[in-house]
């Protein structure tokens, strides 16, 4: 950005955004020396721009083992709590209404997972993809729209659908709370960065039409937060099941004491790398990110009051190990295993796990 570049107390690289030419050159180089110097290693992205992630990932991911946390990493970590929350609602996941508010890498990403599960519970891709409704800064994301990226179009709505919506002039589209008045979702996730955008009015009207609502406020840090626990549990009566992306002390209301699940990609990413390097696996496939996602839905009961929809992070290195452990052995049966795995899978996994011990020191 410009103005950065011209003030004198900016510390980064004082020339323009290279082109997409240079960019994508220099990346080549750079998976090409991770091949030599690293054969066996996973590449995980970080912080790639929404422009490129999704490019990049499909670029790539077939050449290595390649992986993109905000893509897959949040859409995994997302699908284990749903996961979790369709055990305690009692309701298929194929029975569920999904409105995700914020369409760019990580809400389309989470799209793309939760997706993925349904169609391998036996849904039609087409009908799979018809469960979700997305919304961006213009409200919902609709076909034709311009300058939609591939992960929108993918779930843009047909014009002629919500013909008779309202539209809100002011936003340019039709609004969250259009939405949820239209569709009744079952499920809520704020991937926005808008603060507050989880309206008390928002909330009680989906919760009029859901028994257990899931509502999960995922953007980060804990000021932009889509909406806070306290009032989302407040304002559906205890009902909610509720997950965030930023760290939330437990909420006491009427009794019960609700632990808030926190849906951080540490749940995920560090069991995922390790199960493919157990594995040697030759790449992520669709199979090993869903089978990390139930790993870390199996380790929770959110069926009990109060109790939360993922495992606590304090807990990250027995959530690590059964994320390992699932991942390897599902490389093995996509056949991107390059091992034979031990009959002993998880002592193995165990056993390549770093130990954090260290020997005392003494004087002299």
């Amino acid at each position: 950005r410009q103005s950065l570049l011209d003030d004198p107390l900016y510390i980064g690289n004082r020339h323009p955004r290279v082109g997409p030419a240079e960019y994508d050159a220099f990346l080549d180089q750079f998976v090409a020396a991770v091949q030599e110097v690293f054969p066996r290693a996973l590449l995980h992205w970080e912080d790639i721009g929404p422009a490129n992630a999704r490019r990049l990932l499909t670029r790539y991911r077939d050449r290595l083992p390649s992986f993109n946390d905000d893509i897959q990493g949040t859409g995994a970590v997302n699908l284990a709590a749903v996961l979790a929350a369709v055990r305690a609602t009692g309701i298929d996941l194929a029975g569920h209404r999904i409105v995700i508010f914020g369409a760019g890498s990580a809400g389309t990403g989470i799209a793309d997972q939760l997706s993925a599960a349904l169609v391998a519970g036996g849904l039609p891709d087409e009908a799979a993809r018809a469960r979700f409704w997305l919304l961006d800064r213009h409200g919902l994301v609709l076909a034709g729209d311009q300058d939609l990226t591939v992960g929108q179009d993918r779930y843009a709505r047909r014009p002629a659908e919500v013909a008779d919506w309202r539209r809100d002039d002011q936003l340019g589209g039709i609004s969250l709370a259009e939405v949820v008045r239209q569709v009744h979702p079952t499920v809520l996730i704020g991937t926005s960065a808008r603060p507050g955008a989880f309206s008390r009015e928002i909330v009680i009207e989906m919760a009029l039409h859901a028994d257990r609502p899931v509502i999960m406020p995922m953007s980060n840090p804990t000021e932009l937060a889509e909406a806070t626990p306290a009032d989302l549990i407040t304002w559906t009566g205890g009902r909610a099941l509720v997950a965030t992306g930023s760290p939330f002390p437990p909420v006491e209301y009427q009794g019960t004491k609700y632990v808030i699940g926190q849906a951080n990609n540490a749940l995920i990413f560090p069991g995922l790398g390790l199960g493919a390097i157990a594995a040697r696996a030759a790449a992520v496939t669709d199979g090993v990110l869903s089978a990390a996602a139930h790993a870390v839905a199996g380790l929770v009961d959110a069926r009990a009051p109060g109790a939360p929809l993922l495992p606590e992070v304090h807990a990250l290195r027995d959530t690590s190990l059964a994320v390992a452990v699932a991942v390897a052995a599902a490389a093995a049966d996509d056949g991107a295993a390059q091992r034979d795995l031990p009959a002993d899978l998880t002592g193995y996994v165990r056993a390549l796990m770093w130990q954090p011990v260290y020997r005392p020191v003494r004087p002299g």
